[in-house]
């Protein structure tokens, strides 16, 4: 058996997301190998994506062993780098157009509006850098306004006159290259529409605002041309705009036959853009009154947030369809045979700025832990910190930690929450 395990390559490599590679049943056939370091990734002012492209290459370069897969489970820059380093060794992936075609958030409209109109918002490009780019605008008001690529809502806005328009494009003109310039070196590689060009990584999409309704996001993937999709996650959001989310929750409760209208749409976008060989998650409305679902966006990856809801109510992390995939193998993911019957990840926010004062010490976090078992918890702040200063934030709130949590009913799930929440006694101090 050692002689014929597979090397895997796990591009900007996290423990908590490793741990949930190695407890998957399949394990035993794979050798982990880190491709850097997922704190090396996140490091300085922009993505170092550049270093990280050509470092990687050199390291595949130097492995003396097979090269069998190199997967990836976080968003930019790595899952649009994913398809350059596969290339070379002849690896199953999405090709990088294809990726191209749902990450850039721009295109990716353009291509949904070319087959499946009926599920998408007006939307427009904006240069936020040019000295007229209200005059670009075809929307009137309200409207979302965001990054050609970003994540977790990173400057997104909710525009509903001229004076909040103005202070977003402030705001985005000083943090947008973070992720802008990053973008467009891969862009490079590329090719791009002539309508689709212009519009680079710093540039916007607004558009009308779809966020009336229940939002979802399917977990599936594309192998050899066939669309599958094997679990539904619930995204409930709470907070003054209703732009943050509160918690995903495994499995959803949205009807079945909305649920396959769904899958449907996914299936005929998915097939325009030619995206195969690789997972990937896409979120929707559905507004319950109308009757209709919206198309939110597309991420070509499986979602990190939802690998333990997978775990506890399915049996496997879904980290098990990337890995296969990446192997050039169709997955085989189980159904409900996990200890939970719904889980749920819960982002702890804070909607106003504030110090940290206390939080709980390591001690005192595993006794917690041995007290709920079943949970897995990721403290982001620390002593002496300030909620401002906290990355990749959204435009409205601070995640100071994240809960994952397995129960058997609603009630149960919230109140384990509650629970925990009290028993780590973190401590702000507002400022003022």
């Amino acid at each position: 058996m050692e002689s014929t395990r597979k090397n895997i390559f796990v591009f900007g490599a996290d423990e908590f997301n490793l741990s949930l590679i190695r407890s998957l049943d399949t394990a035993n056939r794979y050798h982990l190998h880190t491709l850097f370091d997922y704190s090396e990734i996140r490091a300085g002012d922009e993505f170092p994506v550049k270093e990280l492209y050509e470092g990687a290459l050199q390291q595949l370069s130097n492995f003396e062993g097979s090269v069998d897969g190199i997967v990836g489970y976080w968003d930019f820059p790595i899952c649009t780098l994913l398809p350059l380093l596969r290339k070379p060794y002849h690896l199953a992936s999405p090709s990088l157009e294809s990726v191209l075609r749902c990450e850039h958030k721009y295109w990716s409209r353009v291509e949904q509006r070319r087959v499946i109109p009926d599920y998408i918002p007006d939307f427009c490009a904006v240069d936020p850098f040019a000295d007229d780019y209200r005059t670009q605008l075809t929307l009137d008001y309200p409207f979302w306004i965001k990054p050609i690529k970003s994540a977790s809502s990173y400057l997104g806005f909710k525009i509903r006159n001229d004076a909040e328009l103005d202070h977003a494009i402030e705001k985005i003109r000083a943090g947008i290259s973070r992720w802008g310039n990053p973008f467009n070196y891969v862009l490079d590689f590329a090719r791009l529409p002539e309508d689709v060009a212009r519009v680079n990584g710093n540039w916007c999409l607004a558009e009308k605002i779809i966020s009336t309704g229940r939002q979802c996001t399917l977990e599936g993937y594309v192998y050899g041309g066939e669309v599958t999709v094997y679990g539904i996650v619930d995204s409930i959001r709470e907070g003054k705009h209703r732009s943050s989310f509160f918690r995903y929750q495994y499995p959803s409760s949205i009807p079945r036959r909305v649920q396959e209208q769904m899958i449907s749409v996914t299936d005929r976008f998915l097939s325009h853009i030619g995206f195969d060989n690789g997972p990937f998650n896409i979120e929707f409305y559905w507004n319950s009154h109308s009757d209709r679902i919206w198309l939110l966006e597309v991420n070509t990856r499986i979602s990190k947030s939802h690998c333990p809801l997978f775990q506890k109510v399915d049996g496997q992390a879904n980290h098990k369809v990337m890995v296969e995939l990446a192997l050039g193998e169709r997955p085989h993911f189980p159904h409900r045979e996990g200890k939970h019957r719904l889980a749920a990840k819960f982002m702890w926010r804070m909607y106003e700025n504030a110090i940290v004062r206390k939080v709980p010490t390591t001690k005192a976090l595993a006794e917690i832990q041995q007290r709920f078992p079943d949970a897995d918890i990721e403290l982001h702040v620390e002593p002496g910190v300030k909620l401002s200063s906290l990355k990749d934030q959204d435009s409205y709130s601070y995640e100071i930690a994240v809960v994952f949590l397995g129960a058997n009913s609603q009630k149960e799930l919230l109140r384990k929450y509650r629970e925990i929440q009290e028993s780590m006694e973190i401590e702000l101090e507002p400022m003022t």
